[in-house]
């Protein structure tokens, strides 16, 4: 034998596979599997081992547990930067609708480690959060922390009572004008840095900067602040732009100008919500700036409306010139049923803690962003706390996707919307959370976090009326290489999720 070193090393590589094999907790068998990164697209066969995926074969494999997917798709399990529903009922809703991890990057939550206390003993699905701004914010200026178990916000030290004690005597907005309109006073900026550092080396998955909210608050001084803080971090801001009047580019182009100026990365949240009818604009502004070596992604979630309290910030502003609407276009949350002057004027005084719905956007804008190359799908879920309390329909945002744009009206490829729900929204991430270096791909040595769907029938059913609906089609879904979904059906007692940190 020529080379005697090369055959031993054959016989212990295939001793190895053997050894693999014989381990396998979990094979799905003559699935069509699509992973993004690659470009595979072809029937193969999966072998996991505890957590990881440990071969991708083009011949079937046997283990105690096999799953058939012929005729479906195996993919990546998806990745939903922007969901604010960590409870039992969001994750359970999420996970019908494919989705492996869910993360709070827009809002953020702080501090960042008593996010998701509702699901933190067992979650359903991997999570986490970014440092949320806003809920430094409130802290600093009112003394409240946010909870994310309970709606309330909690009383810190005088001030947090004393904040706690005008909820009896005025609206919410009232009480926490502090925070969303006041500026910041330089003591305040210094003790806002040193909160935004902790919640980073507490391992917050970068900045959220709900920008909106607080466009009267947050002047240059305080941007500057979380830029440098940012771009000092590496960290990436998940950023709600300012919204003028509709079309209007100047939040889009202020974000993108401080990357620039301290070549921080951003990530601009929602961008048809934010461009409405000038979202042309929107998308070239984001393309020319990546072009110029810009760090910045953008991201889209598929319905035509927005959802929020009437007591929110931009409801104080001209938001019918804003939204280019009137009251007929908003709808109260609770009952569907659509608004005038006086009903508004009556709950938007006496009912502040209310859901509305503002239906803003035309069809053929989400069509266009959903096409554009680079943009991200996301849901923007709100909370789900209870059946009894209705939420926008946003739990079917991926199988939406799958199922109207893709299958019946042709927008784009299927393998094209999934690397939008997986490897874009895991390279986004992966530099600074290296967790995501594993996680959006199926490939050997990655994380076992795969979603197993059927192209021919994937639908989302949720409506406003009627939100609490799991989508059609999702056949299996594996979270750290355990089913939480078999056959379209959740498996009791199993609860496999993480909590997902920066470093």
């Amino acid at each position: 034998m020529k080379n005697p070193h090369r055959a031993l090393i054959c016989v212990l590589l295939f001793m190895t596979k053997m050894t693999v094999a014989a381990d396998y907790t979990l094979v799905i068998n003559h699935g069509r599997v699509i992973d993004p990164e690659s470009g595979l697209d072809a029937v193969r066969h999966i072998g996991i081992s505890g957590k990881k995926i440990v071969l991708v074969s083009e011949k079937p494999l046997t283990a105690g547990r096999v799953i058939d997917a012929s005729g479906l798709v195996v993919a990546p399990g998806f990745i939903d930067l922007h969901t604010h529903s960590p409870t039992p009922l969001g994750e359970y809703y999420q996970a019908f609708d494919g989705v492996t991890t869910a993360l709070e990057l827009e809002a953020g939550f702080f501090p960042v480690l008593e996010y998701g206390t509702e699901i933190s003993e067992a979650p359903l699905i991997n999570y986490g959060a970014a440092a949320g701004y806003l809920g430094m914010r409130i802290f600093e200026k009112n003394g409240l922390k946010l909870s994310s178990g309970t709606p309330e916000p909690k009383p810190v030290g005088l001030k947090g009572w004393l904040t706690a004690a005008k909820f009896f005597f005025s609206d919410f907005d009232t009480a926490l004008s502090a925070s969303f309109k006041e500026q910041a006073s330089m003591e305040e900026l210094a003790a806002l840095r040193d909160l935004l550092l902790t919640d980073l080396d507490n391992g917050a998955i970068g900045v959220g900067l709900a920008l909106d909210y607080v466009s009267a608050a947050i002047q240059e001084a305080e941007m500057r602040m979380i830029f440098e803080v940012a771009a000092q971090r590496d960290a990436t801001i998940f950023v709600h732009v300012r919204r003028g009047i509709d079309g209007d580019p100047a939040g889009i182009r202020e974000v993108i100008g401080y990357a620039r100026e301290y070549e921080a990365s951003v990530h601009i949240c929602h961008i048809t919500h934010n461009a409405i009818s000038n979202l042309e604009l929107f998308l070239r502004e984001v393309r020319e700036a990546r072009a110029a070596g810009v760090d910045v992604t953008t991201e889209l979630l598929p319905y035509n409306a927005g959802s929020a309290l009437i007591s929110s910030a931009v409801f104080g502003r001209d938001w019918q010139t804003i939204f280019n609407i009137s009251y007929e276009d908003v709808e109260w949350a609770a009952t569907g049923e659509r608004f005038n002057k006086e009903m508004w004027d009556d709950y938007y005084v006496n009912r502040p803690k209310g859901q509305v719905i503002h239906h803003y956007l035309k069809e053929e804008w989400t069509q266009r962003a959903v096409q554009e190359p680079g943009v991200i799908i996301v849901s923007d879920l709100l909370p789900m706390a209870s059946r009894d309390k209705k939420v926008a329909p946003h739990n079917g945002a991926f199988s939406k996707v799958l199922g109207r744009y893709v299958r019946e009206q042709g927008l784009l490829d299927l393998a094209t919307a999934i690397a939008k729900m997986t490897l874009l929204p895991a390279r986004r991430l992966e530099s600074y959370a290296p967790a995501f270096l594993s996680k959006g791909r199926i490939q050997e040595n990655m994380d076992a976090d795969i979603t197993v769907f059927d192209p021919d029938t994937i639908r989302d059913n949720a409506t406003y009326q009627s939100p609490y609906q799991t989508a059609t089609g999702i056949a299996h879904v594996i979270v750290n290489g355990q089913l939480i979904i078999e056959d379209g059906q959740q498996v009791e007692g199993v609860r496999p999720g993480e909590r997902i940190l920066a470093r």
